[in-house]
């Protein structure tokens, strides 16, 4: 996996928006404090132009529909950023119900990389998020190929990672489903997992940040996430060891 070209992508999982709802809000006004300059002040029409919205917090708060809310953007092509919400129907976990689920692109450059923590937590936080996570644009079709599906005799994830259990197989919503290069573990997903123990996770301490809320953004590598990078691979591995909940490999 390299780099170039490609887009830092930011997902944030949290409960079902509500009737009058202000996390939607909530997680733009945290995306724009985190890039200085940026202005998520357009929308997208049918036939794909760019609409400005002056009265852009009222107009999300009026468009709010199934669980979600409509695309913005900001007006620049050479350094585009999005960010849009939507209502997952399936669950974080076995028997529970459908989420709320932010989707954001950064463009993968030094501002965005260099902002992306202060991005995801802002994000995690206005959404009150349970996990969420960072990562460049195809590390998901490594993910995808993690997860085992019924009927897999013989499961080889690529890069020698583990098989994760899919998302409606996991026990509990606190529990991430995979790691990304940042990752975004609110206080019950960090006591979930046990983390942070002094004795185990000085190397992740290193790298990781306490949120406002008492959650955790705690980034694997300096640079963004490379399989093709060795030690960014066994980076990955290690912590997939010492985390053996993630993915449901082992019950909390």
């Amino acid at each position: 996996m390299t780099v170039a070209h490609r887009t830092l992508i930011i997902v944030a999982h949290a409960p079902a928006l509500k009737n009058n709802d202000d996390r939607p809000t909530a997680v733009v006004h945290a995306m724009e404090r985190a890039l200085p300059g940026l202005r998520l002040g357009w929308a997208m029409s049918e036939k794909e132009d760019l609409i400005a919205l002056p009265q852009r917090d009222e107009w999300v708060a009026a468009n709010m529909a199934n669980g979600g809310f409509p695309f913005l953007c900001n007006d620049d092509d050479n350094h585009l950023v999005t960010v849009a919400g939507l209502e997952n129907p399936n669950g974080l976990a076995a028997g529970s119900p459908p989420h709320f689920e932010i989707h954001a692109d950064l463009p993968l450059d030094a501002v965005c990389i260099t902002g992306a923590v202060d991005v995801l937590a802002g994000v995690a936080e206005g959404a009150r998020a349970v996990w969420g996570h960072a990562t460049p644009s195809g590390y998901g079709g490594i993910v995808a190929q993690q997860f085992r599906h019924p009927g897999d005799e013989l499961h080889v994830p690529p890069h020698g990672l583990p098989s994760l259990k899919l998302p409606w197989d996991m026990s509990t919503p606190e529990i991430p489903h995979f790691l990304g290069w940042l990752n975004y573990w609110s206080a019950a997903a960090a006591k979930a997992l046990g983390f942070p123990d002094p004795a185990r996770d000085s190397e992740l301490l290193s790298r990781a940040r306490r949120t406002a809320t008492g959650g955790w953004v705690v980034q694997l590598t300096d640079a963004p996430l490379d399989l093709d990078n060795p030690a960014h691979l066994d980076t990955l591995k290690r912590t997939y060891e010492r985390f053996p909940e993630i993915g449901g490999r082992e019950a909390p």
